[in-house]
């Protein structure tokens, strides 16, 4: 029980013509909830694209349950972890219990139709995410966060081992952002494992039990919410003043410090504003504010 299910050594990660993330190594095990957090561009979405097999490793290596990802089929991969990204194309007319089903997809073959107990698994997946009230709608009529609950549906139903997420919460209201990461929670305490791209680091902080912070091209820290979430650490990831104030209830409260005042930033906000206030005047005779004409005959 203790053997990772998620194994990455010495990975590097990117594009043909840039490199993202270099030497990163980590193992995730049964029944944890990873949060991968970092700075925008810092590397954690490619990360997660190469684990899932859309991106090729520029080296290392990455295993899935004891055997290395690309030595396995599209369809043994789907077997193992269901993936849920930033945006997903939907077909148009494509119901929510359409897109529901598509979870079941990899354990059917081409020539099989969907029986009772796929259905039987959608149906509770829907039901999981409050979403069978609306199991008949169009996705194109839902809103962004039914949407995202709609594809959670669809990796619930797929019912892997492992849960590779990247920003699950985007288009979600608070309530819901705390629903799906104490979904993430419950799954975990059923014996899966969820590794998730998060940028709300105070709910990390509450719901992950790791997470992995990087930056700078690295996999910069990795343990326990109070171990990474230090303004050390937070302040070298994002390149900017980090305060962290951990509070009685044991949640944190992580935030910008203020910023020392920038002469240069002075100056480029007010050559802004003059070039507005030209503009403007040039274009109707004078800016006007709150009834009155400013620069102008009132």
């Amino acid at each position: 029980m203790n053997e990772p299910v998620l194994q990455a050594d010495g990975l590097s990660v990117g594009y043909e013509s840039r490199t993202v993330l270099t030497d990163v190594s980590f193992a995730v095990r049964p029944s944890e909830l990873v949060g991968l957090i970092g700075a925008n561009g810092a590397g954690k979405s490619t990360l997660l694209k190469t684990v899932r097999g859309l991106l090729a490793p520029l080296g290392g290596t990455v295993a899935l349950l004891g055997t290395g990802i690309q030595s396995l089929s599209p369809r043994a991969f789907a077997q193992r972890a269901a993936y849920l990204s930033q945006q997903t194309e939907i077909p148009f007319g494509y119901t929510v219990r359409d897109i529901a089903m598509t979870g079941r997809y990899p354990y059917l073959g081409w020539w099989q139709r969907e029986g009772g107990r796929d259905r039987a698994l959608v149906d509770a997946s829907l039901a999981y995410v409050g979403m069978t009230a609306l199991a008949d709608r169009p996705m194109q009529e839902l809103s962004g966060g039914q949407r995202q609950r709609a594809l959670f549906a669809k990796v619930l139903a797929q019912q892997t081992p492992v849960l590779l997420l990247d920003e699950p919460a985007t288009g979600l209201d608070l309530m819901y952002q705390e629903e799906l990461f104490r979904f993430c929670q419950e799954l975990c305490a059923a014996g899966r494992t969820v590794l998730m791209v998060v940028h709300e680091l105070g709910l990390a902080a509450r719901f992950c039990s790791r997470l992995l912070l990087f930056g700078g091209g690295h996999l910069l820290a990795d343990g326990t919410p109070a171990d990474v979430l230090t303004p050390a650490r937070l302040t070298a990831a994002y390149d900017a003043p980090i305060a962290v104030d951990a509070l009685p209830n044991g949640h944190y409260d992580v935030y910008v410090a203020k910023r020392p005042e920038r002469r240069e930033r002075q100056a480029l906000l007010e050559r802004m504003l003059d070039s507005q206030t030209t503009a403007s005047l040039s274009e109707g005779g004078g800016l006007r504010s709150s009834g009155r004409c400013v620069g102008g005959r009132s």
